[in-house]
């Protein structure tokens, strides 16, 4: 097979770079550049990507071995039916590795054309380290490259406003402009750079918070024969992600005119505030997710995939997710719209999603992605929700670690898992129950104060215990 290049795919015309991109990972290359792929093909935005590796090890070597291009299949499910799309993302048109090819990064810079900076440096990535420095070649923190290549802009263009850049992080942090742009000024202050300058970041340049939402597994490793028969080249830096894509950016008007996916079909969304996206998606899709798993993992379920499939399993993911969307407010055939996605996208056979993996620090994801909705419910119907009510006894359940004689998969801190010991060593159920429910540490309340809360869980967790899961669900909801 022919290796992919430019020259044997014909494509060695390259694009103007408008785009400077902190990271080279799966998830940018399924999702960002491939935003900026079909703004390419459908509105000929005529976009190129220049990539910077923001750690010393990376992968642009082999970014640059195949000139930038890689294939990205779309494997999932759309209403029911399989469904594969594979696209060559051709828009990359330079990698660097800043700790060897410095004086390349800077010359980014000077690129006449450049728009926007985009990032996924993961969450730990927007950082103010307070021992970096603007002579440092580069500086160790994301923001502190970035204020380097701000600042060399600034200079090259004589302080131009009509130079300043569209910065649009994608770290999966709350505020993430925004405290990248504290970070930027955090260093303009540390470094004592020109007042100007720092207006110029402050006003030339604009900001834009975002959330994004698609699953990357990445390359397909156990599958790479079947993936590659498609295929008439080599290629090794392809990347498989969900249909699924969301991509919701704060912005007004003049972000619309810059980036027109309005021009496309692309579910990305301009809008003056994300918070209503981030609460949709932390609240069904990780709030399902979260509270499916002690249930489906005490049933005897292993994967997402067969946990969503099962006749029992199903049913109760589906219960879950119509009461979360009971607490939302927000426009419902919205919200019925992504339910069904979400569960199209927990069925996709193409993405082996292990429950025990999400079962990590399931305490913490639960008071931050489930309590909310199971006390929104009892707030607005003055009862408790069923079935988050018996996902919440299933949880403790599951803390207790063995279940019809073998461990279960529990993985959180050391204190929280012997805190859950200590409680189970009461004895009486009920005498459980107030221990866990009056753990200020577990949940940031005292959830014996909720009214019916302690006897509900009581009433599940004996089901359980005498029943087994399916049986005692079935009992639960029929008392309730």
């Amino acid at each position: 097979m022919k290796k992919l290049n430019r020259v044997n795919t014909g494509l060695e015309k390259l694009n103007p770079i408008k785009v400077v991109q902190f990271g080279e990972g799966n998830f940018l290359r399924a999702f960002v550049d491939y935003a900026f792929q079909r703004l390419n093909n459908e509105v000929d935005f005529n976009a190129g990507i220049a990539i910077v590796q923001p750690l010393k090890d990376g992968m642009v070597n082999m970014i640059n071995d195949q000139d930038g291009l890689y294939t990205l299949f779309m494997n999932g499910i759309k209403k029911g039916e399989k469904i594969q799309d594979i696209q060559l993302i051709s828009n990359i048109v330079k990698s660097i590795n800043p700790y060897n090819d410095f004086a390349d990064y800077l010359a980014l810079a000077k690129e006449e054309e450049l728009q926007f900076i985009v990032s996924n440096t993961t969450e730990a990535g927007i950082e103010f380290l307070d021992t970096d420095t603007p002579d440092m070649q580069p500086p160790a923190a994301f923001p502190a490259k970035l204020t380097v290549l701000l600042h060399e802009r600034f200079k090259h263009f004589n302080g131009d406003a009509s130079k300043g850049l569209t910065i649009i992080p994608c770290e999966l942090i709350d505020y993430n402009s925004e405290t990248l742009k504290k970070c930027i000024l955090q260093y303009c202050d540390l470094w004592k750079l020109e007042d100007s300058f720092k207006t110029w970041v402050s006003e030339a340049c604009t900001y834009h918070s975002t959330l994004v939402d698609r699953i990357v597994p990445g390359y397909p490793r156990a599958e790479i024969e079947d993936y590659n028969s498609k295929l008439d080249y080599q290629d090794n830096l392809i990347v498989a992600a969900e249909p699924f894509f969301l991509w919701a950016i704060e912005g007004g008007e003049d972000l619309k005119q810059k980036l027109p996916f309005h021009k496309t079909d692309l579910n990305v969304k301009i809008v003056d505030d994300i918070r209503p996206f981030k609460m949709i998606k932390v609240r069904i899709l990780n709030g399902a997710h979260t509270a499916m798993v002690p249930t489906s993992l005490l049933y005897g379920n292993k994967l997402v995939m067969e946990t969503v499939n099962g006749d029992f399993t199903g049913k109760f993911v589906d219960n879950v997710i119509s009461e979360i969307s009971e607490t939302l407010a927000m426009d419902k055939n919205e919200i019925t719209a992504y339910s069904e996605e979400v569960m199209d996208r927990f069925k996709n056979p193409f993405i082996k999603h292990a429950l025990a993996d999400i079962a990590l620090n399931s305490i913490s994801k639960f008071k931050v992605r489930v309590l909310p909705s199971l006390l929104g419910y009892y707030n607005t119907n003055k009862k408790l929700p069923v079935s988050l009510t018996f996902s919440l006894a299933s949880l403790i359940q599951f803390y207790k670690g063995t279940w019809n004689g073998e461990v279960l998969p529990v993985k959180d801190t050391p204190e929280l898992v012997e805190a859950f010991k200590n409680a189970w060593q009461l004895g009486a159920l009920d005498s459980v129950v107030a221990a866990v429910l009056a753990n200020t540490d577990f949940w940031g309340e005292d959830l014996t104060k909720i009214n019916g809360l302690s006897e509900a869980l009581v009433v599940a967790l004996t089901e359980i215990e005498a029943n087994g899961i399916e049986k005692g669900y079935a009992n639960f909801s029929a008392k309730n």
